[in-house]
C-alpha cells in the first residue's frame, strides 16, 4: 500500500481491496471504542459527545452504544442533507464504536477511575488510543467520521466564521444538551475538548500520516466496483 499522506490515490479498486480495508475500520473503530470506555471509565467528566451520549442513555434508560448509534445516525442523515461525501466506513463508525463502548462495559475490562490521579493517566491513554485508532481508520479511505463531516460541512456554510469557532460550538451545543439530560461533564471534558487535536497531531507525525492526503471514496464509487461497472 501506498503511504498514506502521500498522494492523493484512492485504493479502493477491487471489492477485495475494499472489503479489507473495510475489516481495517472497523477493527480499528473497535479499539477506537476502547479509547472512548477508558476516557469514560476516567470518571473525571466526559468528552463533550459523550456527555450526550450518557445524557441520552441516562435519560432514555438505554445503553451507552444505542444512544451513540442514535446520535450517530442522526448526524450521519444530516451530512447527506449537507450533501457531503458519505463512505462506507462512515457507517461502520456510528455502529461499532458505540457498540464496543457496550462491550468493554459488559466484561467490566477497567474499573472506574477512584481519584484524579488514576483518572488523568487513563484519560490520556484513553486520547493517545483515540488518535492512533483514527489513522488506522483514515488511511481505509473509506469515508470520514460522521461528526467530522457534519463539522467540515457547517464550516463550508459559514465561510465567514473560522472552523475553530465552528468547532467550538458544536462541541459547546453537543456539552450542554448531554449535561441537560445528565451527562457527566468535568475537568476531564475540558481536557478531551483541549488535548484531543494536540495528542492526534502528534500520532499522526509519528506515523508521517497527512489526513488532507487522503482521497475518500464515496459509497457510490464503492457500490459501482462491488457491481463490476
Amino acid at each position: 500500500m501506498q503511504k498514506a499522506g502521500r498522494g492523493r490515490i484512492n485504493e479502493n479498486r477491487t471489492p477485495r481491496d475494499i472489503l479489507m480495508h473495510m475489516l481495517l475500520a472497523a477493527v480499528s473503530l473497535f479499539v477506537n471504542g476502547f479509547g472512548v470506555y477508558l476516557t469514560i471509565q476516567a470518571n473525571m467528566g466526559a468528552a463533550p459527545w459523550d456527555v450526550l451520549n450518557l445524557g441520552l442513555s441516562r435519560t432514555l434508560g438505554i445503553l451507552y452504544g444505542n444512544a451513540s448509534v442514535a446520535v450517530s445516525l442522526l448526524i450521519l442523515l444530516i451530512d447527506i442533507l449537507l450533501r457531503e461525501p458519505i463512505g462506507i466506513a462512515m457507517f461502520i463508525d456510528a455502529v461499532v464504536v458505540g457498540k464496543a463502548v457496550d462491550f468493554f462495559n459488559w466484561i467490566h475490562a477497567v474499573p472506574a477511575a477512584a481519584s484524579i490521579f488514576q483518572g488523568i493517566p487513563m484519560m490520556l491513554v484513553g486520547l493517545f488510543i483515540l488518535a492512533y485508532t483514527q489513522y488506522g481508520y483514515m488511511i481505509a479511505s473509506l469515508g470520514c467520521g460522521p461528526r467530522d463531516t457534519l463539522l467540515v460541512g457547517l464550516s463550508k456554510r459559514m465561510r465567514k466564521i473560522p472552523i475553530g469557532a465552528v468547532s467550538i460550538a458544536l462541541l459547546s451545543t453537543a456539552t450542554l444538551i448531554g449535561w441537560l439530560l445528565g451527562g457527566s461533564v468535568g475537568v476531564g471534558t475540558l481536557i478531551c475538548a483541549f488535548a484531543t487535536g494536540p495528542i492526534m497531531q502528534f500520532a499522526f507525525r509519528t506515523v508521517h500520516f497527512d489526513a488532507a492526503g487522503i482521497l475518500h471514496q464515496r459509497l457510490q464509487d464503492s457500490f459501482r466496483i462491488f457491481l463490476g461497472k
